[in-house]
Parts: C-alpha cells; structure tokens; sequence
C-alpha cells in the first residue's frame, strides 16, 4: 500500500509545473537493514536536508525514493 502510494506521488514529482511533494507518508520508521525509512524510503540524510532543498534536488531524490520502492526486497 506504501509502495503504491510513493510511486503514484513520485509522477506527480516528475513534473517540472507542479511543485514538489513531500514524500513523506506519516510512516517513519526506519529499516535496519536498507537505512531507508519503511514510509518514504528516503535515508536519514534525504529526510533531514529535504526542506532546505531546492526543487531540482528534491526531484533527484523522488528518482531515488521510485527506484527503491520498486526493489522487491523493500515494501
């Protein structure tokens, strides 16, 4: 259901005229074994600077949090 979610916002990331959405799903508990939170899928480092990034930034990072969510091993 997670996953389902963070690709659906990760289109609407994609597009240059819309603004940027928080990946954020109110899930924030971190995996031991990805380092990535099993909500967002983003790691400690992306969750703490994303605010202070800029929107390019923050598209690169929703490339990261699509390509992890597809991986079978994390849901």
């Amino acid at each position: 259901m997670v996953t389902s979610i963070i690709l659906a916002r990760a289109c609407l990331a994609r597009d240059a005229n819309l603004a940027v959405p928080s990946p954020c799903t109110s899930v924030c508990r971190m995996d031991d074994a990805s380092g990535w939170c099993a909500g967002c899928f983003r790691s400690i480092e992306e969750i703490t600077n994303w605010s202070r990034m800029a929107p390019p930034e923050q598209r690169v990072v929703w490339g990261l949090i699509e390509q992890r969510a597809k991986q079978p091993t994390i849901s």
